[in-house]
């Protein structure tokens, strides 16, 4: 298997993802994970009207924000890196799903935190990041929030069935065909 000098493909047996895009990959996934539970959690947290609700709500928004900015590195450093080959044992409709699921997942990666954002400007709670008031720059307009707010609720839950998707073929490759797709998005490298 040919390896670069740049260190983006490090192991001769199977071509896999530099550590920078590997540490990106789980520790972003991770909290992606975390970020999406956080908000389908958020009325058994705090329910509507309880004195805790508005401080839980900007936890999840300051949150998502840090999420959003790491989630930009994370695509800056995939875009400047390209990814390491499919190993052929992959048939070229498997290559195709699997570009197809990846380009989804950023795009979600993109949407759901940005029409979060978006949305929350344009009510009249405004964002508090991890306290501190952010100038809002959209007026408190009810209808915008609904369906942008709509589109960052929707979007997770799509996200989320990606993901589990995503994380199912994974251990697939991993437990049943051992085709050492898994071990492209690993620190373990073997010699």
């Amino acid at each position: 298997m040919k390896t670069r000098l740049d260190g983006h493909y490090t192991n001769r047996c199977a071509a896999t993802y530099g550590r920078v895009a590997v540490a990106l990959h789980w520790a972003i996934g991770a909290a992606l994970l975390a970020q999406i539970a956080f908000g389908f959690l958020l009325d058994d947290i705090a329910p509507r009207g309880t004195p805790s609700r508005a401080s839980i709500i900007n936890l999840h928004k300051s949150c998502g924000m840090v999420l959003g900015v790491l989630i930009v590195a994370r695509l800056a450093w995939r875009l400047a890196h390209t990814p390491p080959p499919w190993p052929s044992t992959m048939l070229p409709g498997q290559q195709r799903a699997a570009r197809i699921g990846h380009r989804l997942l950023y795009a979600c990666m993109i949407v759901m935190p940005a029409s979060g954002y978006v949305a929350s400007n344009f009510s009249k709670h405004g964002i508090r990041f991890f306290g501190v008031a952010l100038p809002a720059w959209g007026p408190d307009a009810p209808a915008v929030y609904g369906v942008l707010n709509g589109v960052h609720v929707g979007t997770a839950w799509f996200f989320a069935a990606l993901i589990f998707g995503h994380m199912a073929y994974a251990l697939k490759h991993a437990w049943v065909d051992r085709d050492h797709v898994f071990a492209r998005m690993s620190f373990k490298r073997s010699t």
